[in-house]
């Protein structure tokens, strides 16, 4: 039926497999254990940046792409949500105007409230986001929206980084940032506390892409019993995984830190 010699089929099958394939094979099994280590939520690009600035493998893009479709791995992707925009009226200044870029860190930070349901209840997140670096620099949780819940997640941030004066602190238009406590709290610091507009999640769509990144690769993946759990879940993630060893494309596949850390020898080295 298929038009081969019968010496020719034992021979196929008793010959050893070919370099490349016991290649392909080490090369699937290395593959497994970056796609493990990120917690299942790299795709081929991550894991290809792993491969070659983590671990120094040599291999192509596609090959990875490749070797992981045939032993099934694949990344937590971002589902496209289609919506219609509304009206976003122009209320306050916005000093960023959608350009999330810094040449410095601790020039410019973006801020949101963020929440997630467990068995128990709501739990609430306030993170504050280094634009330069995509470092969560400051963070706070509570089972509540009040105002001291973005003071506490500033604060922090201000502890761990001291940001020069005239440091730019970008939020939405939450009631949380129009508080007076929290205004007070810039002021004190020296800080500038433009806004976006009203119902424009673009205005603020650094933060926004940050949530959706934590909401696939964290807080989606499994159904949380305590607001507990999920703040102990939370705290790791940010402080073992997202901070010091997530890649991300838009710093050349670097983590936060590895990157401040290239930013800082070069200002020493000059």
């Amino acid at each position: 039926m298929l038009r081969v010699s019968r010496s020719g089929f034992y021979e196929w099958r008793g010959r050893a497999p070919s370099a490349r394939a016991v290649s392909d094979e080490q090369l699937t099994a290395t593959i497994a254990e970056v796609h493990v280590a990120s917690r299942g939520t790299y795709g081929a690009p991550r894991v290809h940046a792993e491969l070659r600035l983590g671990l120094g493998l040599a291999c192509g893009r596609k090959r990875v792409a490749r070797l992981m479709r045939t032993a099934g791995l694949a990344g937590v992707c971002h589902r496209r949500k289609h919506r219609r925009a509304g009206p976003a009226p122009v209320v306050h200044a916005d000093l960023v105007q959608r350009r999330f870029i810094a040449d410095a860190p601790d020039r410019l930070w973006v801020t949101d409230i963020t929440e997630h349901p467990t068995t128990e209840g709501k739990i609430y997140w306030a993170a504050v986001l280094d634009v330069f670096s995509r470092t969560v620099v400051g963070w706070s949780i509570a089972d509540h929206m009040r105002a001291e819940l973005v003071v506490d997640a500033l604060e922090m941030a201000r502890w761990r980084r001291r940001p020069p004066a005239g440091a730019v602190v970008h939020s939405d238009r939450g009631s949380q940032y129009t508080s007076w406590i929290f205004g007070h709290r810039l002021r004190a610091a020296g800080l500038l506390g433009p806004m976006g507009r009203v119902a424009s999640s673009v205005d603020n769509g650094l933060m926004e892409s940050f949530w959706s990144t934590m909401q696939r690769e964290l807080l989606d993946r499994q159904r949380w019993d305590s607001r507990a759990d999920l703040g102990s879940a939370i705290f790791e993630w940010i402080e073992a995984l997202y901070n010091p060893r997530r890649r991300h494309s838009a710093l050349g596949y670097l983590s936060p830190v590895q990157f401040e850390e290239l930013h800082t020898a070069a200002l020493t080295a000059a």
